[in-house]
């Protein structure tokens, strides 16, 4: 606008300005000079002007010529300000309030925001009513509720809000409809001043307004309410709610529900709680879903009690908890792993003619899969579709997963099937936890397999599928094909995260190729990832796994200096591998500065403290420290019973380990499998059998069910007392009962036949581990090439030690010494030089 102000000056000879100095009143305009002025603003041609006529312009005229230029809001400004600027008139408060009729007519806000700071900072406040009169809206042809919505807004913007409210009032007397982005304006205002008092007075006549039949595009309730929590007072927003109820406001229950919801999602349960008690106490009257919202609060921060006592006011109020209350308050329950009183919930849900629907029937489902019960899971499922409820892809998910995480994979993929029956795309999650089943179960080729399966299909595999394939993979030492899914991740534009690298390390450590796990763990920073406390517990787990106390000591101290906090796992990791060092008197420090330290030792730890402690032969101190956590805790788990009961058996002391089952049966602690296949193992050791087989059958008829490593010690006990019928019967029970063995089982198997010369029933048993996937560690090949060797196999036998280097694994001493015994060091000595070297090579 000044650049035309600017070209007008040039084009328009000078004018003394003295001449417009003294005060003129009212001077008739020649017409001709207004259609001069009209014409040249309008088409930006000064020339129009004669200059000699200008000495006849008067301030009073202003108007006028503004009038004329009403249709073209841009040529007034430019004429508003030439005559500023250029003719030296000093505007008159008249001629402002036409410019602001003409802007706000034309809807030209941006230049009236000017206008109005003008003037109100030439002439200060004053009466509008009186200078915006009926006159002007009429010869303007202005809106007089969008002018005065208009001022309000500039007043707030300019810091007069007092100006601003006596505004609204007088607009609301005159019956004038103020703009709801005037009152917007306002009302935030008057919430950034705290003016409680003077946004009560608004609101009591927007709520006039309202019952008059003005509709709002805005709830001033919610606004209000909003604008105090987000500047954190909380209190004035409960006086406002309590003085608006005072006013006779009649307050939207839906409104005030929002309110809760807000609270309740900002973690402000006691402030929730207080508007709660006030809704209760003031009005309006609370509905189920205000209940609801606040039980919802309370079981999410494990505060059932509370979330009860309000279940129980419903009740009292006479308001009918809904599903949704049910479904909170059961799947509450059954997160704190109250599942007894969460089915007693239930039935009162189904009492009150609650019909249950997939969400809940879900939750439930999912609570006794994330319990380790995934048989209640199933059983909850038959009953769902009993009545007839549709599982979601969420139920099959959640089942899936619990099967998978259980290790029934053939089940999880009948779920799978009715999945697919049931017409439901199996999403991307669905196929990672079958992927996720198969290498758990060992079954890596079939993970692989139905990884390439779903690309195949057009699926697109996310951070999560190839997590649990890189998992695990790297959990059975294929760290080739680990890697190769790595960097195929990479490839598709996937960012490996935290959780990859982390199982790479652990692969690579568990391969006690250390090297490789500390190349990875550099570079790291490359993909912008930073390692974490798992990750260093990853690496010092492996140091400590290689038999490398010092360096395990180093790192550790190394960490603390880094800056990390160890926490009860890493500080396991490094005891649990100093005594299995035999250095028990380190384990024992480390223990002692972990306390010192305020790391609460878990019961993990004192596990592991007894285990060592037997292994050293110092049962008593073993037994001194099992009573010291019974008595004063932390409460002993079923692997405290079972290391006692083990290290019992470790020392020969049969009687006393029965003695300890006989008393942990009476104990809330359920004896899982592994305490009956510790006394089985034992029993078959001593060649007890008939009180192995006895408890073998008590698992059958009772439970819990025995698992491979139970059917692998009686199989073993049969060999030892050479019953080789009921070994063979007992390993095919085992295959019908769709136990899948593993390398140990198989091991244990392949060592039994070799003992007896049966080389050839022993390398079918091997195959046979093989075509299942499974992956022969050093122990199984050392097995099978003793056994060559003892009936003198000996090329069979080097074979096998080759196959052992070409794929990479380190032998033992074990093997080493076998192969010296038999003097077979010598043969292909420099290929089989070459062999070992690279593997050697290869595992750091």
């Amino acid at each position: 606008m000044l650049s035309s102000c600017l070209k007008v000056q040039s084009l328009l000879k000078p004018v003394s300005r003295f001449i417009f100095s003294h005060s003129y009143s009212h001077f008739p305009l020649p017409e001709i000079l207004i259609n001069e002025i009209t014409l040249a603003f309008n088409q930006e041609n000064f020339k129009l002007i004669d200059s000699r006529n200008l000495t006849k312009l008067r301030p009073c005229h202003v108007g006028i010529i503004l009038h004329n230029l009403r249709s073209k809001p841009v040529s007034a400004i430019k004429f508003f300000q030439w005559s500023e600027h250029f003719l030296g008139f000093n505007h008159t408060r008249d001629s402002y309030v036409k410019l602001l009729h003409l802007l706000l007519r034309e809807r030209k806000f941006d230049e009236a925001r000017w206008a109005f700071g003008e003037l109100i900072r030439k002439f200060g406040t004053f009466d509008f009513f009186d200078a915006f009169d009926d006159e002007g809206y009429r010869i303007f042809w202005s809106n007089k509720g969008a002018a005065y919505s208009f001022f309000i807004e500039n007043y707030c913007r300019l810091g007069l809000i007092d100006q601003s409210v006596e505004l609204f009032f007088r607009m609301c007397c005159m019956g004038v409809v103020v703009s709801d982005y005037a009152m917007l304006k306002l009302l935030r205002c008057l919430i950034d001043l705290k003016r409680v008092d003077l946004i009560l007075d608004v609101c009591g006549k927007l709520e006039n307004g309202w019952k008059s039949g003005q509709k709002r595009g805005f709830d001033p309730y919610c606004l209000v309410m909003d604008g105090f929590l987000k500047k954190d007072e909380f209190g004035m927003g409960l006086e406002f709610h309590r003085v608006m109820v005072e006013m006779g406001v009649v307050l939207d229950i839906v409104a005030c529900n929002k309110i809760l919801r807000n609270l309740c999602k900002s973690k402000c349960t006691e402030d929730a709680y207080k508007f709660f008690l006030l809704i209760l106490e003031a009005g309006p009257k609370p509905t189920v879903v205000t209940f609801s919202t606040l039980i919802y609060a309370y079981c999410r921060e494990g505060r059932l009690g509370e979330a009860f006592e309000l279940y129980n006011l419903m009740i009292v109020k006479e308001i009918a908890p809904d599903l949704v209350t049910y479904s909170i308050l059961i799947d509450g329950l059954f997160k704190l792993g109250k599942f007894e009183e969460g089915h007693q919930l239930l039935s009162a849900a189904l009492d009150r003619g609650i019909k249950l629907d997939v969400v809940l029937f879900s939750c439930i489902i999912d609570a006794h899969a994330r319990n380790g019960d995934v048989e209640k899971g199933i059983g909850i499922y038959n009953r769902m579709l009993k009545e007839g409820i549709m599982p979601s892809i969420v139920t099959y998910g959640i089942l899936v997963h619990g099967l998978c995480q259980s290790g029934q994979l053939i089940e999880a993929f009948g779920i799978f099937g009715q999945l697919m029956k049931h017409g439901i795309e199996p999403s991307i999650l669905i196929y990672s936890n079958l992927i996720d089943g198969f290498c758990k179960m060992g079954y890596l080729k079939d993970g692989i397999n139905l990884f390439t399966d779903i690309v195949m299909k057009g699926y697109m595999p996310d951070i999560v599928a190839y997590s649990v394939l890189i998992n695990g993979l790297s959990k059975w030492g294929q760290m080739d094909d680990a890697l190769t899914f790595f960097y195929q991740a990479v490839n598709s534009g996937i960012t490996p995260n935290i959780y990859v690298f982390n199982s790479l390390i652990y692969g690579w450590c568990k391969l006690k190729q250390m090297d490789n796990a500390i190349n990875l763990y550099a570079q790291m920073h490359s993909y912008g990832i930073i390692p974490d406390l798992t990750t260093h517990t990853v690496i010092l787990k492996g140091i400590c796994e290689r038999g490398r106390s010092v360096e395990a000591l180093n790192f550790f101290f190394q960490l603390l200096k880094m800056g990390f906090s160890p926490d009860v796992v890493t500080y396991c990791a490094l005891i649990d591998g100093l005594c299995k060092q035999n250095n028990l008197t380190a384990g024992l420090q480390i223990f002692k500065l972990m306390v010192e330290n305020g790391v609460k030792p878990d019961i993990i730890v004192y596990n592991v403290l007894i285990n060592a402690l037997f292994n050293e032969g110092q049962v008593g101190n073993a037994l001194n420290l099992f009573r010291q956590v019974s008595e004063y805790g932390p409460e002993p788990d079923i692997v405290t019973y079972n290391t006692v009961i083990c290290g019992y058996c470790s020392m020969k002391m049969l009687n006393e380990a029965v003695q300890l089952y006989e008393e942990l049966k009476h104990r809330q602690l359920r004896v899982n499998a592994i305490t009956l296949t510790i006394l089985i193992d034992a029993f078959c050791k001593e060649g007890r059998m008939d009180d192995a087989i006895s408890l073998f059958s008590t698992m059958l008829n009772k439970g819990p069910l025995p698992n491979v490593v139970t059917y692998s010690s009686l199989i073993d006990g049969y060999f030892k007392t050479c019953n080789t019928k009921n070994a063979f019967e007992l390993y095919e029970e085992m295959l019908e009962k769709r136990l899948s063995p593993t390398i140990v089982s198989y091991s244990i198997l392949i060592d039994s036949l070799c003992k007896r010369g049966l080389m050839e029933e022993s390398y079918f048993v091997f195959h046979n581990a093989l075509n299942r996937g499974l992956i022969p560690d050093i122990v199984a090949y050392t097995i099978l090439i003793r056994g060559y060797c003892k009936v003198g196999r000996f090329v069979d036998a080097m074979s096998l030690y080759k196959h052992v280097l070409e794929d990479g694994i380190l032998p033992d001493s074990i093997l080493q010494s076998t192969l010296a015994e038999y003097n077979l060091l010598n043969s292909n000595r420099e290929d089989l030089h070459t062999l070992l070297k690279h593997v050697k090579g290869r595992t750091g």
